[in-house]
């Protein structure tokens, strides 16, 4: 079944002013996320060699913030980490046992569609694959954000995940595949439970979608 995407909103293409990053910032913070600002990818590139562990499990949720950053090629094929998808065997028919590999890692790597103004972290998928992880089954979680991700409100982030992201994984999927994306799935991020859980990485660069 072919499902058609919205049109594409590219108004959430623009990097977030200033203020509004120290907005997020700030109130991630005050959600208990530790929060690091830098200024271009290659900074976020670096930060997370220098804070992730080489002694634990380190899983790479699907995102094209790491594969555009370099990060995911840095955790999954350097040999420098124990990464889960390196480790794991080659996809067979069981996609069940395939989403489990990833459940519950030391540390989880990835990103989100949306940041918001309230320190919010809005995630969209189809599977929900990564959201295990994202949620509570990792013990430390670490998202790499472009600063075009931050938005005002909640309602502006699902805006801007059905308008912006959706569109955007749509064509992705159908260039390199020949088929369509869809939601089945929005997670929100409200507050962090568990000290040091949480870290996010906001970079003042564009970055993924």
């Amino acid at each position: 079944m072919t499902i058609e995407a919205p049109a594409l909103d590219e108004a959430f293409a623009a990097v977030a002013a200033e203020s509004s990053i120290g907005r997020a910032a700030t109130a991630l913070r005050e959600n208990a996320f530790a929060v690091h600002v830098v200024d271009t990818v290659e900074q976020a590139r670096a930060l997370v060699a220098e804070i992730l562990p080489t002694d634990q499990s380190v899983f790479t949720a699907s995102s094209e913030t790491l594969r555009e950053s370099g990060i995911q090629a840095d955790i999954d094929e350097s040999g420098k980490y124990q990464s889960v998808r390196a480790a794991a065997p080659a996809p067979g028919t069981d996609v069940y046992a395939t989403i489990r590999l990833g459940a519950t890692p030391d540390v989880v790597v990835g990103s989100v569609h949306a940041v918001t103004e309230g320190g919010h972290l809005v995630v969209g998928s189809a599977s929900g694959s990564q959201f295990a992880p994202y949620a509570s089954g990792a013990r430390r979680a670490i998202w790499v954000v472009g600063a075009q991700k931050i938005v005002p409100d909640l309602e502006t982030a699902l805006r801007r995940l059905r308008t912006y992201s959706l569109p955007r994984e749509h064509r992705r999927l159908a260039d390199l595949y020949g088929q369509s994306s869809f939601i089945g799935r929005i997670l929100i991020l409200e507050r962090e439970a568990f000290p040091d859980r949480g870290t996010v990485i906001l970079v003042r660069e564009t970055i993924g979608f």
